[in-house]
């Protein structure tokens, strides 16, 4: 990179540490769900969050959107949500006597998809359209969408009464799926002090803006990642479509379909992001470790026997992390 390049790592490495302050603000704890939200918008990848309720989900994005300064829309998925409900319809003017076209809230830069497994499988065929092209269709018209256009959506995993699971096409196309966990003790008892005095109001201020995060993800495109560290990468994923050849026998039997190709993209992605947050421009193993569970936790499609025998797709990541090695 070049000495101007080299100050613009430095000058947004603390703009994005600003971002983090400005959303602690509001949201205590929680660190590394913003951090791979910020992966997400920096990289134009969509996230999959996953956890009970309660755990500020709604409230991170929320807040997210407006320390970045961005539109923001939620979208409460239920059984009863038709696709107009997400992309607008065409309704009639009677003073114009023509059909105008309404637009729904998919057209915002952050759309929070709440509880996305609830809504039927034509309400998740336009969700992925907008996913995939970045344009919805609304009668014989296309529409493209705002950018940057991210696609944020939870899951609650304990609840699975009318819920519809989502094709693994259209997980496939999550960037990331994160599990989101409890707080731990002190932050649970500082989010009880906050939250139980009804005069606490915080107001985040807005730390970037459209035009920085362009820039930000110009500079993501430009940090260095080593042919061995990018072949270190195929490894990973082929391993998880052939175990038996790198001598996983053990995992193998429980794998019923391997990481598609956009894992590699994003697993790719996705490391150099987490290498620019931490100030340098090149990529080290750690970057590609670090992220290896979110991007291939939804692409690892176990088997019956897998889930009889109580086995999760992170314990098969464990294995694969720890059996292959970097060729240098």
């Amino acid at each position: 990179m070049t000495v101007m390049e080299g100050k613009d790592i430095q000058y947004y490495q603390s703009k994005i540490q600003s971002v983090y302050a400005e959303v602690g603000k509001v949201i205590v704890g929680q660190k590394m769900m913003v951090n791979r939200l910020l992966i997400g918008l920096f990289t134009n990848g969509h996230i999959l969050l996953e956890g009970v309720p309660g755990l500020a989900k709604t409230l991170t994005i929320n807040t997210l959107a407006k320390v970045l300064h961005l539109d923001f829309q939620r979208v409460q998925f239920t059984p009863d949500l038709l696709p107009a409900d997400l992309v607008g319809t065409m309704i009639y003017n009677q003073n114009t006597s023509h059909f105008e076209v309404k637009k729904g809230p998919i057209f915002s830069n952050l759309i929070l998809a709440d509880e996305v497994n609830r809504s039927p499988a034509k309400v998740q065929s336009a969700l992925l359209e907008a996913m995939q092209e970045k344009q919805v269709t609304i009668g014989e018209t296309t529409f493209q969408l705002d950018r940057p256009f991210l696609v944020l959506a939870t899951q609650n995993p304990v609840e699975q009464e009318g819920t519809y699971p989502l094709p693994e096409a259209q997980v496939d196309r999550f960037m990331l799926k994160v599990f989101v966990d409890y707080p731990d003790k002190a932050s649970e008892l500082e989010i009880m002090r906050r939250m139980s005095n009804t005069g606490f109001k915080a107001e985040p201020e807005a730390v970037l803006d459209k035009s920085d995060l362009q820039t930000i993800s110009k500079l993501i495109n430009e940090v260095n990642m080593s042919a061995s560290l990018e072949e270190y990468i195929i490894e990973l994923i082929f391993a998880t479509r052939r175990p038996l050849d790198y001598g996983l026998k053990d995992d193998a039997r429980y794998i019923q379909y391997g990481a598609s190709p956009r894992a590699s993209i994003n697993l790719h992605r996705a490391a150099r992001a987490i290498a620019f947050f931490e100030g340098r421009d090149y990529v080290l193993p750690e970057d590609i470790k670090d992220v290896a569970y979110d991007v291939l936790n939804h692409r690892i499609i176990l088997n019956y026997e897998a889930e009889a025998d109580g086995i999760t797709s992170r314990q098969i990541i464990d294995s694969i992390l720890k059996k292959i090695a970097i060729n240098k």
